[in-house]
């Protein structure tokens, strides 16, 4: 998966974020500008650290532990019998120095003592074994007795035993996983794992310039087309013996997704997938022969996203059923399902997204949920609805983005953090019928309103077609002069379903100082970004690039319109899919972005790995044209303003070949751009060469979009 927005990389810490405006007296200084020291202007809030039980939390505000009475919002000092947590510690295992330990209260145990490295260290849900792998294969460790168990023995460089291949792990069970591909039983009885064979995949050589003879790693890397890893799903007992080996043939062109034991541990839900990603299916396997049976079958005309996260199931603890998030409506939501697999009813319907099955009231039957789109696309709320879909009910207030819900064991209170555009973040106690019980912190400080902040606003702007309200989020330059045009820069990831423009509160030094340079920053998202459902997502099916430029020329062209802004100095930034919205704008939307700094880019996605790529473009034998409309080498010969391109020599997710196609065509086109490589730079960097990244960055804003002279003091 290319780089979500939050990893992107931009000049003197640019995290394009947004602050208040108003008629201030005071002007910002150095301190704020480039220490962001903003204590004289914001604060930070207490801090909520757990429930004690249903109705009572720890809150720590002023250097006081406080206990709070959510009912009332009386509050008292701690005692060291409240700071007591009552709950029981397992042990934990974990890995140090390629070895295996367990932590018990304060005592570290060793386990293992070996020059083989054991990784992925997990403890069994009734806290007597752990698993982990060990040269790619499987094992097990009894804690009490310290007998350890190989569950296979196959494992080399190609057959992974409980270790993810390379693009299962970037696309499938998502870089969290850590690569790790088993998961005990609730009973701690089983294992399911995936044994993978990477040797259909084909190598990838990456090299770097260090050393006398260089560096050369190789790499399994499926690009569009190629052949996948071959999976088969295992079931081992705890202590080993006999694999039983659920009913797939790996030989089948296909993908699994993590897998969910049931709550009792009797079967296993496995997670299917074509190759076209259109067809889900959860086969419900028999743990004692791997013998399956359909639990669930889902088609869509477009894809459907394999689920990452774990989060597409959430099982009742009573055992009479499990809910369900499916976005086949255009827009995802809740369904309510026995356990068998049959829907009973649709938990939530309507032209909104929910984004957390937050808590689940078994006995009230009544569902705890966030959600955005309801209103307004970007904020998030809070609701309840029972379990049978009716009685739908906001509990978070105003005009706010409620981004952060901390709720109460039993659902009775919840504690949101809020904020908007415009209006630092607060704290509050609310009741489960969304009164309002106390506001418990605020983080504008004594002189908030003492001094001249940048104006940031939340713009709509109607697309070409009329169908769609698009977000951007705008920091205007201070003391704008009517008379004067000024230069934009547009930070973007862009890719599906992944948009940055939120309605919420952030103050930077790195803001504020280009703002005083009269520099429009600004944030936008296409339709296709999240904000419109699955609905919009899948105006991108068979068509990256196209739907993303068109909706961002809409926004340009309302900022040259109505913001003053400068149609010459048009400059689009982004890392990984923002790289790519930023090579392709400089040349596919060349006629609207004039500057561009696109780092770690896909520029032809016929590059890029198999299931990410394939998922919205198909293959090229079915999709050939789509695949040249939308790369940015296509239209190297529209390129005619001025692009940095910027690279990791290392990179394994986007590979360095992507900007060596690009600046190669760019050069037999006698285009002119900027080109820098970071040496031991993958998909991102850090140390001194980050901090030259940054710089550049820099430098490129002030050549080309203020055209003056770095000021002193800022190159770092």
């Amino acid at each position: 998966m290319l780089y979500s927005a939050k990893k992107i990389l931009f000049p003197l810490c640019l995290l394009f974020t947004y602050g208040f405006s108003s008629a201030q007296q005071k002007q910002l200084g150095d301190d704020q500008y480039f220490k962001s020291n903003f204590k004289s202007i914001v604060q930070g809030l207490p801090n909520a650290t757990r429930w004690i039980d249903n109705s009572h939390f720890l809150l720590i505000k002023d250097g006081k532990t406080l206990v709070v009475d959510a009912k009332t919002g009386a509050e008292r000092e701690s005692t060291e019998a409240d700071r007591k947590t009552t709950t029981v510690i397992k042990p934990s295992a974990y890995s140090k120095n390629g070895d295996l330990y367990i932590k018990e209260g304060d005592t570290d145990v060793q386990l293992t003592n070996d020059k083989d490295k054991e990784v992925n260290a997990t403890m069994s849900p009734d806290g007597n074994y752990v698993a982990y792998t060990k040269n790619n294969d499987l094992y097990t460790i009894n804690i009490h007795t310290k007998k350890e168990t190989r569950i296979t023995n196959d494992g080399s460089d190609v057959i992974l035993n409980g270790y993810a291949s390379w693009v299962y792990c970037e696309e499938i069970l998502g870089r969290s996983s850590t690569y790790k591909t088993f998961w005990w039983s609730p009973d701690s009885k089983n294992i399911a794992f995936f044994r993978t064979d990477d040797s259909p995949v084909p190598v990838y050589t990456i090299t770097d310039g260090t050393g006398q003879h260089g560096y050369v790693e190789t790499m399994r890397y499926p690009k569009v087309g190629d052949k996948n890893p071959e999976v088969k799903v295992g079931i081992s007992g705890a202590d080993g013996g006999k694999i039983v080996w659920c009913d797939f043939n790996e030989k089948d062109d296909q993908y699994f997704g993590m897998p969910y034991w049931k709550p009792d541990g009797s079967s296993l839900l496995v997670q299917w997938m074509n190759r076209k990603q259109n067809n889900l299916k959860i086969w419900e396997v028999n743990k004692t022969d791997g013998s399956k049976k359909l639990f669930y079958n889902e088609e869509q005309k477009t894809w459907i996203d394999l689920d990452d996260e774990g989060s597409r199931i959430s099982f009742l603890q009573n055992g009479k059923g499990f809910i369900l998030f499916n976005d086949a409506t255009g827009w995802k939501h809740m369904y309510y399902y026995d356990m068998t697999g049959k829907l009973i009813n649709a938990v939530t319907s309507g032209k909104f997204t929910v984004t957390d099955l937050n808590y689940i009231d078994e006995k009230k039957g009544i569902v705890y949920f966030t959600a955005r789109g309801l209103e307004n696309t970007a904020r998030k709320d809070f609701y309840r609805v029972n379990l049978n879909g009716k009685n739908l009910k906001r509990l978070t207030f105003g005009e706010y983005n409620h981004a952060n819900i901390n709720l109460s064991p039993d659902g009775s209170y919840f504690i949101t953090t809020y904020n908007n555009v415009s209006s630092p973040s607060k704290m509050a106690i609310v009741n489960n019928s969304g009164k309002l019980i106390k506001e418990l912190g605020d983080s504008r400080a004594a002189e908030f309103n003492d001094y001249q902040i940048a104006k940031t606003e939340l713009v709509r702007v109607k697309s070409d077609d009329g169908l769609y309200d698009l977000p951007m989020k705008v920091t205007w330059p201070v003391n704008m002069d009517k008379s004067k045009k000024y230069p934009v820069l547009i930070s973007i990831y862009g890719g599906p379903n992944a948009g940055t423009v939120m309605d919420s509160w952030a103050l930077t030094g790195t803001q504020q100082w280009y703002a005083k340079e009269g520099l429009i920053q600004v944030a936008m998202d296409h339709r296709a970004s999240g904000h419109f459902g699955k609905e919009g997502v899948n105006y991108m099916y068979h068509n990256l690039g196209y739907w993303e430029m068109k909706d961002y020329s809409t926004m340009v062209k309302w900022l040259i319109a109505n913001g003053q802004a400068d149609p010459s100095k048009i400059c689009i930034t982004g890392f990984s899919y923002g790289g790519y919205m930023s090579c392709y704008g400089l040349t596919y939307g060349s006629d609207v972005f004039t500057h561009g700094m696109a780092g770690g880019s896909v520029v032809d996605w016929s590059l890029y790995d198999t299931h990410y790529t394939e998922r919205y473009m198909g293959t090229l034998e079915d999709n050939a044209e789509g695949y040249k409309k939308s790369a940015a080498l296509t239209y190297v010969d529209k390129y005619k303003g001025m692009l940095q391109v910027v690279h990791g020599v290392i990179d394994d997710n986007v590979h360095l070949q992507n900007s060596i196609q690009l600046i190669s065509k760019l050069q037999d086109a006698k285009k002119d751009f900027e080109f820098m490589i970071y040496s031991g730079g993958r998909h991102g960097w850090g140390g001194n060469k980050g901090m030259h990244f940054q710089n550049l960055k820099t430098k490129f804003i002030y050549r080309y979009l203020l055209e003056k002279e770095v000021p002193k003091g800022l190159i770092r």
